[in-house]
């Protein structure tokens, strides 16, 4: 019962590392959210979308203290998810990959609808075009 009890202190305390972390850095990278345009609801989903990330991916444990400090590392993952999530948005409202009606398609055909009624037929119609 001991050896469990022993291994579980250190996870604990992991956890609490990285509540704390988490507590540290929130505001801060809220803050520069914020400062990119978002709104306080889309601030707040990205920032809580990147602490998710970070803590699924488990990036926090690669890092190493000779490589440089925390929060610059925190700032540049924080811009490079923030270029990710624009980039989805971006591809969302284009389609996400779907093909799409050309604009010049759609415009010949309101310029279609707007003709006068003619009463030639409609393959009279087709030849004159």
């Amino acid at each position: 019962m001991e050896r469990g009890v022993n291994r579980a202190r250190p996870i604990a305390r992991g956890n609490e590392a990285l509540e704390k972390l988490c507590r540290t850095y929130w505001w801060p990278l809220y803050g520069f959210v914020r400062r990119q345009g978002y709104r306080p609801e889309e601030a707040q989903d990205l920032t809580q979308g990147f602490f998710a990330l970070l803590l699924e991916r488990r990036d926090l444990d690669v890092i190493r203290r000779e490589k440089g400090r925390l929060r610059s590392y925190l700032l540049v993952s924080l811009k490079n998810f923030l270029a990710k999530a624009r980039r989805y948005d971006m591809a969302v409202k284009r389609g996400e990959g779907r093909s799409l009606v050309p604009l010049d398609e759609l415009l010949a055909r309101e310029r279609a609808d707007l003709e006068p009624a003619d009463t030639l037929s409609a393959e009279k119609i087709y030849e004159r075009r």
